[in-house]
C-alpha cells in the first residue's frame, strides 16, 4: 500500500532516506523529550526518529496516510493523533507541563501557519526543526539588516536561536516540488520576558512590516491614535527589517510609553 501524495495537502513525499536520517539527527541532543511529528506521511522521517529512541506522536491530517501508518508502523500504536495540527491543543499531546520537540517535513502551504501556532506553546516547544520550502527557511533565520527578514522572523527570534542547516534539492521528492526545500533548526534560548508588553510587541512587529518599504515613522502611524506624536528616537528613521529583536522592545517600549496607541 502507498499513499498518493495530495496537492490540496500540500504532499510531498520525501524519498532520500539520507536526508531524512540528517533531519532526525537534529534532536539527537533531546533523546528523553516527547517529540511531536507534523505531517509524516508514509513514515520516512517516523521511522529514524523511532530508530534513534524518541518517544514520538504523530499527527497527520490525511486519513490514507493515517491508514498506512497504522498498518505499517504499530509502534506507533496509540500515538497517532488524525487530526488538523492548525487546530490542535498541542499541550494535550504531552501529559502535564512537560517540555517537547516539534519536528516535520511541513507542509509547504501552511509551513508559516505551523510555526505561528508553535509560537503560542514556546514555554514547553524546546525545539523545532524540520525541512519546509527554502524561502521560508531563510526568512525564519534572517538577521536584520537583510531583505528575507519579516514577520516571523522577529517574531520567532525573541523566543528561538534560529539556525538554517542545509538546502535539499527538488528530486528527492514524490512529486518533486516546483522550488527547493531548507532545513531549519530553532532552539528555545533563555529569555522569558521580553522587557515590553508581548501583545503589543507583536503588534507592532505586523504593524510595521505591513508596510514594510516605509520607515518605522510612516508605517507605524496606522497604530497610534490620531494626531498622536510619533516617538522622538533613531529607530523612526530605520525600516523594519533594519531591526533587531532588541530594537522591536525599545520600539515597543516607546510607542508605550506615548499612551496614544490604539486598542489590541
Amino acid at each position: 500500500m502507498n499513499v498518493r501524495p495530495k496537492k490540496a495537502l500540500g504532499q510531498h513525499f520525501l524519498t532520500d532516506l539520507s536526508i531524512a536520517d540528517r533531519i532526525a539527527a537534529t534532536l539527537d541532543e533531546y533523546r528523553g523529550l516527547p517529540v511531536v511529528e507534523v505531517g509524516p506521511g508514509m513514515g520516512v522521517l517516523t521511522r529514524f526518529l523511532l530508530e534513534r529512541g524518541h518517544d514520538v506522536t504523530v499527527v497527520e491530517l490525511d486519513g490514507e496516510s493515517v491508514e498506512y501508518l497504522r498498518a505499517n508502523m504499530p509502534q506507533l500504536d496509540g500515538r497517532i493523533v488524525a487530526e488538523d495540527f492548525l487546530k490542535l491543543d498541542l499541550g494535550a499531546l504531552v501529559p502535564g507541563d512537560g517540555k517537547f520537540c516539534l519536528i516535520g517535513n511541513y507542509p509547504y502551504n501552511i509551513s508559516s501557519q505551523i510555526f505561528f501556532h508553535a509560537l503560542e506553546w514556546k514555554d514547553r516547544i524546546v525545539c523545532v526543526s524540520g525541512m519546509l520550502q527554502r524561502e521560508v527557511a531563510r526568512r525564519l533565520a534572517a538577521p536584520e539588516g537583510g531583505k528575507e527578514r519579516g514577520i516571523l522572523s522577529v517574531l520567532l527570534q525573541a523566543w528561538y536561536d534560529v539556525e538554517y542547516l542545509f538546502t535539499v534539492d527538488e528530486n528527492v521528492f514524490n512529486p518533486p516540488p516546483k522550488v527547493k526545500s531548507g532545513v531549519i533548526k530553532m532552539v528555545r534560548n533563555g529569555v522569558t520576558d521580553l522587557g515590553c508588553d508581548p501583545v503589543l510587541f507583536k503588534k507592532v512587529v505586523k504593524t510595521t512590516f505591513s508596510q514594510r518599504r516605509k520607515t518605522i515613522r510612516n508605517s507605524l502611524r496606522p497604530l497610534l491614535a490620531p494626531g498622536a506624536p510619533l516617538p522622538d528616537s533613531p529607530l523612526m528613521a530605520m525600516r523594519p527589517e533594519q531591526l533587531s529583536v532588541a530594537q522591536f522592545v525599545e520600539l515597543t517600549n516607546l510607542v508605550a510609553n506615548t499612551g496614544c496607541y490604539e486598542g489590541i
